[in-house]
């Protein structure tokens, strides 16, 4: 089999192309042919040493293929499936094992490629929209990234709960793409102060909820957006770490509420996962949720699709392809 091999923390020269045996599958595993990749920024973290991995490893959380075996003890699936996860490491590669318990059906009429492509940034939107800060019709909230990839999910998904939702995007072009997505404003942060417009927008009240994926250049500015009692939910640092918060800070903005939420812990029981991802592949394969696919690169091209992502240019999903 082919897998990307990281054998020390660093830029994405360190991501190789290497051949290895292909494994077989233990008790309650499946082995699966991968035929799509998703990229996502917990790789780049994970690439980078920022998230602490056991080395040599293979990055990649999410992806689809189909099941070639399963070893003993498996129920979830049989071979033959055709199969989609998020979270277990190692999908840059031809062939993962994966425990059978993680995996999830692809519905049929749905293609491989768009199944990948939705699991980790789909199930993210998700249980950010529908379980962390439940968002209901009266509720107004602020989408960090409302043009990328999750951001584009995020903003049809908080529309479709009927929130007010204001995103923020890097560009005209972006915010336009923000707006087509589902956002009712979006703010372009390289020409204006967010704060200042998320106050405009909502007539100096605030939004009750910030879904802040950039971190370290937006913190501080997205706490000050959330009206008294709103909850700040930071789910990624693209931008970079988010320092140690004195939680005055927290008191001074109006008793506010700060979490600091995983995909992991929202699938952690089987039927959460199936239920979940579920909702969001059987959207996209009925056309509700609409996926922007912006480039399928070749398995040994995973150094360009992370350079591509950090870049914070892209507007749809990367995907790798074995």
């Amino acid at each position: 089999m082919k897998a990307i091999r990281v054998e020390s923390p660093g830029g994405p020269e360190v991501l190789k192309l290497a051949e290895m045996p292909t494994p077989q599958p233990g008790a309650g595993q499946a082995l699966v042919r991968i035929e799509a990749v998703g990229v996502n920024f917990i790789d780049i973290y994970q690439r980078m040493g920022l998230y602490k991995m056991p080395l040599p490893f293979t990055p990649g959380q999410e992806g689809a293929g189909v099941v070639e075996a399963i070893g003993p003890g498996v129920s979830e699936v049989k071979a033959g499936d055709r199969v989609a996860w998020a979270g277990p490491v190692g999908s840059y590669a031809s062939h993962q094992v994966i425990p059978a318990a993680k995996l999830v059906p692809v519905p049929a009429r749905l293609e491989t490629k768009r199944a990948a492509a939705a699991m980790l940034q789909g199930m993210t939107a998700h249980y950010l929209v529908n379980d962390t800060f439940p968002l209901r019709p009266g509720h107004a909230c602020l989408i960090h990234a409302a043009a990328g990839g999750v951001g584009q999910l995020f903003c049809q998904m908080a529309r479709r709960a009927g929130a007010q939702v204001i995103g923020t995007a890097g560009s005209p072009e972006k915010v336009k793409l923000a707006k087509e997505a589902g956002a009712h404003e979006c703010i372009d942060y390289r020409t204006q102060d967010f704060e200042a417009e998320v106050k405009r927008v909502t007539g100096g009240a605030g939004v009750h909820v910030v879904y802040d994926s950039v971190g370290k250049d937006t913190w501080e500015k997205s706490l000050r957006s959330l009206r008294p009692r709103g909850m700040m939910v930071l789910f990624g640092q693209s931008s970079g770490s988010v320092p140690p918060i004195d939680p005055q800070l927290i008191a001074a903005g109006g008793s506010l509420y700060f979490t600091r939420p995983t995909l992991g812990t929202y699938v952690a029981a089987r039927e959460e996962l199936l239920t979940r991802a579920g909702a969001v592949l059987g959207a996209v394969e009925r056309g509700d949720l609409q996926l922007r696919i912006e480039k399928t690169l070749p398995l040994a091209q995973a150094a360009e699709a992370h350079q591509l992502l950090a870049s914070r240019k892209t507007t749809g999903k990367l995907l790798l392809v074995p």
